[in-house]
């Protein structure tokens, strides 16, 4: 008799288990898109597409990874590929902005 509780009180406590686990699951980084896209666009403003496409294409890639990562529930990933794309896209404006400057000296 109490051998048939054992497997239900296991099976009880995984599902418990597991409710608590998608319970603590990440939210969407949504201000982390944001704020890799804005950068983009800024890097674009600042003429990295033409002073600093290398570190513009990174940006793109790990904003194109970020998406791809949202698309599939993978939150956490999302949110470190959009962070990377933030600061690749902040590497390109640094580059943009030093390059022109360099120019017009």
């Amino acid at each position: 008799m109490y051998k048939n509780r054992r497997p239900n009180a296991f099976r009880l406590l995984a599902a418990a288990s597991l409710l608590t686990l998608s319970a603590c699951a990440s939210n969407p980084p949504v201000q982390e898109m944001s704020d890799a896209r804005q950068a983009i666009q800024a890097a674009i403003t600042a003429g990295a597409e033409e002073y600093a496409e290398l570190a513009l294409k990174d940006a793109r890639r790990f904003l194109a990874d970020a998406e791809a990562n949202l698309n599939r529930k993978a939150y956490n990933g999302a949110k470190n590929d959009a962070r990377e794309a933030k600061r690749w896209a902040e590497v390109a404006i640094n580059t943009a902005v030093e390059a022109a400057g360099t120019e017009q000296h």
